[in-house]
């Protein structure tokens, strides 16, 4: 099978698309035929060693963490998954950019029906970092928050789930991107120069909390804001995560993902969230792929798409 992998740290240009051995599933595991596949901004992280002192990479290196697919094949004492199945699956293993994938069947959900394949193969990460970070703020009804990154794979979940908690949403995203974010019912503003001033001229009665899914200080912009250290959450500022106590909190701490990753399946497929693509790449495409990642502009995921369905 094709598969992806690199030999060396660095940029989207040492990514190769080269033939594997396609898995066969042991105790408790599942295979599965992948039809699309997510990409996120961690993956090039690990890639390029920038988080080498915390995920290592071991060459030659795969790459991947969330996809959708069929099952093709099952090991034994796996229950409640069968050969033919759909489902929406996460790699712990950095394997879902192949052709085929090797899954513990407690990462995998079933894909509903009305779900399109590319939401589908990228929901996993955003999905569950997405939750994570309204447990961490828990926006309420009739409070003001702040949402960086509004247009970006979290971002854009994590908007709509703060809209639909009651809370009265403050997307900071390009302009391009500010109909979207009003047809979810935030109000939208440019990031850069006089930020401050536009959020304070929106919401001259303050801010109460701050999802940040883009970093830069937008930290910095809450707190001087006044916004308490417990009621800001930051999935990539780090550093202000350890200077100021905010919450950091990532997909890893969800104890159980799969509740939540089927939960928001159902509410993608049912049309109460939505979860927009802005770029497709075929599997062999993958390092375009990833400078598309890498720009950090437009409204979405980029989606690898590695079989037909």
């Amino acid at each position: 099978m094709k598969a992806v992998r690199f030999e060396e740290y660095g940029g989207p240009e040492v990514l190769d698309v080269v033939d594997v051995a396609e898995p066969s599933p042991g105790y408790g595991e599942v295979v599965v035929r992948v039809i699309a596949a997510g990409t996120n901004p961690g993956e090039s992280a690990i890639r390029s060693g920038v988080m080498k002192e915390v995920f290592p990479a071991n060459f030659p290196e795969g790459q991947g963490s969330d996809l959708a697919g069929v099952v093709s094949s099952v090991g034994e004492g796996v229950e409640g998954v069968s050969v033919g199945d759909a489902v929406i699956g996460m790699s712990d293993s950095r394997n879902a950019h192949a052709e085929y994938t090797l899954l513990p069947v407690d990462r995998v959900t079933p894909r509903p029906v009305g779900l399109d394949w590319d939401a589908a193969g990228s929901l996993y990460v955003v999905g569950t970092t997405a939750e994570v970070m309204m447990r961490a703020v828990r926006p309420a009804e009739g409070e003001t928050v702040i949402v960086s990154g509004a247009a970006g794979g979290v971002g854009t979940l994590v908007t709509q789930l703060a809209i639909r908690a009651g809370a009265r949403v403050i997307a900071v995203a390009s302009e391009a991107n500010h109909e979207t974010l009003r047809g979810w019912g935030a109000e939208p503003v440019s990031y850069g120069d006089g930020l401050e001033e536009r959020i304070r001229s929106l919401a001259p009665d303050g801010v109460q909390a701050l999802l940040d899914a883009y970093g830069g200080g937008y930290v910095e912009l809450a707190l001087g804001m006044g916004v308490p250290a417990d009621r800001i959450e930051t999935i990539i500022d780090y550093d202000a995560v350890r200077r100021h106590g905010v919450h950091g909190d990532g997909m890893s701490t969800l104890e159980d993902p799969v509740p939540a990753v089927a939960e928001l399946a159902g509410m993608l497929a049912s049309g109460e969230l939505e979860l927009p693509i802005k770029a497709r790449f075929p599997l062999e495409r993958v390092a375009d792929a990833y400078r598309e990642v890498e720009n950090r502009h437009g409204l979405g995921k980029v989606v690898l798409e590695v079989s037909a369905p």
